[in-house]
């Protein structure tokens, strides 16, 4: 088996909390803070801090508002997060048909 595919995974996407949240903003335009920390079932601290990192890395941008009075965290990836997750899936599948060769 080639061990390079594996050299080659996205670290700051691999943390299975970051990988969490990177699969939910693909498979939606915007999700709330409150809608990732609960589906995910994670603390405040811990969806900030995977949510610092992403943002740190370019894969995820964050904007703040107001809704009815109240403030609003919303959490979207951008096109490098697009591309970087859509790369990482690519690898992944490279990694499970290495697996299935006899």
């Amino acid at each position: 088996m080639n061990p390079e595919p594996f050299l080659q995974l996205d670290r700051v996407i691999h943390e299975k909390g970051r990988l969490a949240i990177m699969s939910l903003l693909a498979a939606t335009p915007e999700l709330s803070f409150t809608e990732l920390r609960d589906t995910l079932g994670m603390t405040d601290g811990n969806v900030t801090s995977h949510i610092r990192t992403l943002q740190e890395a370019g894969y995820v941008v964050v904007a703040k508002s107001y809704q009815n009075r109240r403030p609003l965290t919303t959490c979207a990836l951008t096109a490098a997060g697009r591309k970087a997750f859509a790369d990482y899936i690519t690898l992944l599948e490279q990694i499970v048909q290495q697996t299935r060769k006899p």
